[in-house]
């Protein structure tokens, strides 16, 4: 059953822009925190920004004067979008939201992003 959609991947040139969606169903409940991770050639499993539920943002380094992270909680969707983006960017991109009576972390199937002249 699918809980989490990502969308928005796609190629680009370095120096390009992509702005990528999660939509999350309302059946994983209520939605504490929502983030965006990444699996890149050189990190399995990276943090890449988050959203808490009092609006809060938080950024991974590397991303944060580029990457911006907002959520939209009557349509419960994650968005994120990204400038300036470079060949290490290049990943597939994976929402979760942490959610639930009993919270837990769900899992998109990821959207791709290419980044390559």
């Amino acid at each position: 059953q699918v809980q989490l959609v990502e969308s928005g991947g796609g190629s680009v040139q370095p120096g390009g822009s992509l702005r990528l969606s999660c939509a999350v169903s309302s059946i994983i409940g209520t939605v504490i925190n929502m983030s965006w991770y990444r699996q890149t050639p050189a990190k399995a499993h990276e943090f890449v920004a988050m959203v808490l539920a009092d609006g809060c943002t938080n950024y991974a380094g590397a991303m944060k004067d580029r990457f911006t992270v907002s959520r939209d909680n009557a349509q419960n969707t994650l968005s994120l979008q990204m400038n300036s983006l470079g060949t290490e960017d290049t990943g597939v991109y994976i929402c979760d939201g942490y959610a639930g009576d009993h919270p837990r972390s769900y899992w998109g199937q990821g959207t791709q992003v290419t980044v390559s002249s």
